[in-house]
């Protein structure tokens, strides 16, 4: 039985909607929005892989739906709920084409929070039911679309921090410093591609392959974004044990004596490791070398580790002062933390290294879970909703406004409430605003055309992608 059947691509109590919307509704038109959240803004991201991925061209056949058809009584233990001849119509009619229309910001663009991103709606009147059949699947847009902000939100806090404390020219290196160290802790290889691939769109470090062959496969590019370095691991450099520990650095150093290689340097005890062999024993041999020894603590309180590292360090090869006054070790030294890491912990590091007058170009970062699997819907509280339906011919604003009872027993509108009406995406002084299809005619919909009837209308490179998040 295939796991990619789109027909069997909704939430269960989906199957019903036929029968439960008003009797002569022929059109249903929804969005979908960040309600809020984490951020302010939000970079819209991952549709393009939907659409191409499930959507695009015949969505199923008749082979998956006498599958469905076979399938879907057992959910509910009764015939009367789904209904094939639903999906036959879609066979019959259009050939397994879609029959529907959807509008998106361009991928990679912020916007803020409240805005709606996305529109979609039915093309023929007898799929009504379709437009929020494939809520299910469309709004997993929130989990490449919430990596893609984090990762985001990361970038400006490195380049604040350069802005502030790194040497003129060395803004190259931004793109380097965010790596992607979150392959193994994610629940799926499908959710290793959409969120590394999301990060790929701010930052080029990356140890998650599968980020990289999605955007290969989905986003027009032969580019390789992703990229990476040699690294050991605590199997490698425990091999010979406590005592066999500088050996194997040396060894690490000898087997790539060019380019950048990173150690974990924490197996046994980070500080004599850095004082007494990178700071003494291999001195030498990492100044003379063409190329970036980033040593790697992988244990402790992040921010007073990486004081005490940087001390020994300052203290063993010396550094420079430039010319904002903060201090640089030599140009083959730098270190990477890759543990505890979020943002949080990074905008807090950087103060620290700030106070200490520690140059913000001494340091990179490795993110694993808290940048693809410490996040969920609600992060941005991402939802898709109707806002207007067409029923006897007649137009319908279509809204809730629901009121909660807040902690203090009073009650007040929630922040659940829904937009109304056909909407579209307008920027209005250089700020994007949503309203109403009809209001502003002389000021262009940002929302674009992506996919109708089956085919994909606009298909963006990742170049351009990259370029519209660009800050």
């Amino acid at each position: 039985m295939k796991d990619n059947n789109l027909i069997l691509l909704a939430d269960a109590y989906k199957y019903s909607h036929h029968k439960l919307y008003w009797p002569g509704t022929t059109k249903v038109f929804s969005y979908l929005e960040s309600r809020g959240g984490y951020f302010d803004a939000t970079v819209f991201y991952g549709l393009q892989y939907f659409i191409k991925k499930y959507l695009v061209g015949k969505a199923f056949t008749q082979d998956d739906l006498d599958i469905a058809a076979e399938f879907m009584p057992k959910v509910f233990g009764r015939d009367d709920v789904f209904n094939k001849s639903k999906f036959q119509y879609i066979l019959d009619k259009h050939n397994g084409y879609l029959p529907l229309r959807i509008k998106a910001v361009p991928e990679g663009t912020e916007v803020p929070v409240s805005n709606a991103l996305l529109t979609i709606e039915n093309t023929d009147p007898e799929c009504y039911w379709l437009t929020n059949f494939i809520e299910t699947l469309l709004m997993q847009i929130w989990y490449p679309s919430t990596v893609a902000t984090i990762s985001r939100e990361v970038k400006k806090l490195v380049n604040k921090y350069y802005k502030e404390s790194a040497t003129e020219g060395t803004e190259a290196g931004i793109d380097f410093v965010l790596n992607d160290f979150g392959f193994r802790g994610v629940s799926s290889v499908e959710s290793a591609g959409l969120g590394g691939s999301a990060h790929l769109i701010n930052f080029n470090g990356s140890d998650t392959i599968a980020a990289s062959v999605l955007v290969k496969n989905y986003y027009a590019t032969e580019k390789v974004y992703g990229v990476s370095v040699p690294a050991t691991e605590h199997s490698i450099v425990t091999l010979l044990g406590e005592k066999g520990e500088k050996e194997i650095f040396e060894h690490v150093l000898d087997t790539f004596p060019t380019g950048i290689v990173a150690c974990v340097s924490d197996s046994y005890n980070i500080f004599r490791a850095c004082k007494e062999y990178w700071g003494k024993d291999l001195k030498a041999k990492i100044l003379s070398r063409d190329g970036v020894l980033v040593i790697r603590p992988d244990s402790g309180d992040p921010e007073m580790t990486l004081l005490a590292i940087f001390d020994i360090l300052f203290d063993k090869f010396g550094f420079t002062t430039n010319s904002k006054g903060y201090k640089v070790l030599p140009a083959q030294v730098r270190v990477l933390q890759g543990d505890g890491v979020n943002y949080e912990s990074i905008k807090s590091i950087y103060e620290r290294l700030k106070e200490a007058k520690i140059s913000a170009e001494n340091l990179l970062f490795g993110m694993g879970g808290a940048l693809l699997q410490k996040l969920d819907r609600d992060t941005q509280k991402y939802a898709l909703k109707c806002s207007y339906a067409e029923i006897d011919g007649k137009d319908v604003i279509v809204q809730k406004s629901p009121t909660e009872m807040n902690a203090m027993g009073e009650i007040t509108e929630s922040f659940k409430k829904s937009k109304g009406g056909r909407l579209k995406l307008i920027k209005i002084d250089g700020r994007y605003e949503t309203v109403q299809e009809h209001e502003y005619p002389e000021l262009k919909n940002q929302l674009v055309t992506v996919f109708e009837n089956g085919k994909l209308i606009k298909e963006y490179t990742f170049e351009e992608v990259r370029a519209n998040s660009r800050l």
